[in-house]
């Protein structure tokens, strides 16, 4: 059977001017989301491009390859819902001109009027002042720019379809993968370092001192996507830190937005054995408060995910029901990013958190840990922080009840059954380190 999948690898493999990829890599691009592993195994389960012909396997190894590969023309390709498995190759850059050139602000600046210095001045707060959004000549002309980036770096996926790295050194840099109105999709062993929005929006509506806004996720799971499994990648800011970019206003220049979003009506997605690393907003479940359509979706389950060194929604949730276990949270003092909070209870989310494990090397308040976002119930038990002895277990729902004000309840009204093993928490950290991320996937 490898014998004849690895000949049809190559001759699909062909037309691209490619070479084919290992046995071991071909296993991969085959494998299915086991039963029973998460909200991804509901119904039909996810089964991503496993079934693929021999015309729609490729290997990729920039972004021209991904486009054509996805099926050739970006503005369509999230329609393209063939069985495909795509294989990436080494380092994919996004930000690049037809000729595969890296570029920077100033390509997408050209001929659109936008200059940075201009947009300071006119917006400075000392003229603008911070009652009024702003607008004008000079925001059209950063919107227009900001567009012209969108629609080269963010990347339209279709159904039926399994994008695979190869080794443990494939990398995915500066775009976003948008999953929108599709099912059936598998992403494992990339590493993804976050897209810089080149043009953030300065808001000084935004809270009391303004804030510098930012568009793109690393993977956006949005508009009704159903079946998605994310497993055993890398997610980080990489060299583009928040504290590299400096401040204006006195506000820092944010060009990240978050890493993995689940939003607008998506359902039944696991997220499993990834590792999240030096970034500030990783994980937004539920879109907006005001979107009731959001209720009985957004059915999430994180497990065995290695979160590292980072400020904030590890998960937020909305409305969804979330299965949170068997996750380690590694928190050091010599990091950019400074602890926020993990766990955000927003509107009527159903978060049932079991066996994490929490370790800082300074002292943390547990009673931070759980964030109120005007939601009211969080199941939560077997949590540990800090050491795997008795004294070390913390009842979380409770520390968060006796350092706010609000109160929180237990009763979320339901309880997960798509799961394999629920491990020891004691049996976490290491299991994690081991096992999550590029390149450790058994």
């Amino acid at each position: 059977m490898k014998k004849a999948i690895s000949t049809m690898l190559a001759a699909s493999l062909f037309s691209f001017g490619l070479s084919s990829v290992s046995a071991a890599s071909n296993d991969l691009g085959k494998e299915v989301l086991q039963s029973k592993d998460g909200w991804a195994s509901y119904g039909n389960g996810t089964t991503g491009g496993s079934q693929a012909d021999e015309h729609h396997i490729y290997t990729v190894t920039n972004r021209e390859e991904l486009i054509r590969a996805l099926g050739g023309d970006n503005k369509t390709n999230g329609q393209n819902h063939k069985p495909k498995i795509i294989y990436v190759k080494g380092t994919i850059e996004l930000n690049v001109d037809e000729h595969n050139n890296l570029v920077g602000p100033e390509y997408y600046a050209n001929g659109t009027g936008y200059d940075f210095n201009d947009y300071l001045e006119a917006y400075h707060p000392e003229t603008w002042g911070y009652e009024e959004e702003v607008e004008g000549n000079l925001e059209d002309a950063r919107a227009e720019a900001q567009q012209k980036q969108k629609e080269q770096i963010v990347i339209n996926v279709g159904s039926n379809t399994s994008i695979i790295g190869i080794g443990n050194d494939a990398k995915i840099i500066g775009g976003s993968l948008i999953l929108s109105r599709v099912e059936n999709i598998i992403i494992r062993n990339i590493e993804f370092e976050a897209p810089r929005d080149f043009f953030p929006q300065w808001d000084p509506t935004d809270g009391t001192y303004g804030e510098w806004n930012s568009e793109y996720d690393n993977v956006s799971i949005t508009n009704g996507t159903e079946n998605v499994w994310i497993d055993h990648n890398t997610f980080t800011d990489g060299e583009h830190t928040d504290a590299s970019f400096g401040k204006y206003f006195g506000r820092t220049y944010q060009q990240h937005d978050g890493l993995l979003d689940v939003t607008n009506g998506s359902n039944y997605v696991t997220i499993s054995y990834n590792k999240f690393e030096d970034h500030d907003k990783v994980m937004l479940i539920g879109s907006s408060d005001s979107r009731t359509t959001d209720k009985e979706k957004l059915k999430v389950t994180i497990h065995h995910n290695y979160f590292k060194n980072l400020t904030q929604r590890l998960p937020r949730v909305r409305y969804g029901e979330v299965h949170v276990y068997n996750n380690y949270y590694e928190f050091t003092n010599n990091s950019d990013y400074k602890f926020d909070y993990a766990l955000g209870v927003g509107v009527e989310s159903k978060i049932y958190a079991e066996n994490n494990f929490f370790n800082f090397d300074y002292d943390v308040d547990p009673a931070s840990i759980i964030h109120y976002w005007k939601g009211t119930s969080i199941y939560e038990e077997g949590t540990f922080i800090n050491g795997t002895s008795k004294t070390n277990r913390v009842d979380l729902v409770k520390a968060h009840n006796q350092g706010n004000e609000v109160q929180l309840n237990e009763n979320v009204g339901w309880k997960p059954s798509l799961y394999t093993k629920v491990h020891p928490t004691q049996a976490v950290p290491a299991l994690v380190k081991a096992k999550a991320g590029v390149g450790k996937v058994d």
